[in-house]
């Protein structure tokens, strides 16, 4: 962001990965519904909304730790 507008702002940013994190889980939960009849699939699927998950908490928790430090 600081190279559009000349700002740093790590809240953005910690916000910004956390929505796309959330909305990349909730956008496989739907790709799993259409891989039904494929194991393999469908672990791949889970294991990668398990990823997206991950880093949705990671982000959140720095979020926070940011914000009590502002």
């Amino acid at each position: 962001m600081s190279q559009t507008t000349g700002v740093k702002d790590e809240h953005y940013n910690l916000i910004s990965v956390l929505y796309h994190a959330l909305q990349g889980s909730e956008t496989v939960g739907q790709y799993m519904q259409d891989a039904q009849g494929s194991e393999e699939l469908t672990q791949f699927l889970q294991n990668t909304q398990q990823q997206y998950n991950q880093i949705a908490q990671q982000a959140k928790k720095l979020l926070g730790q940011q914000l009590s430090q502002a």
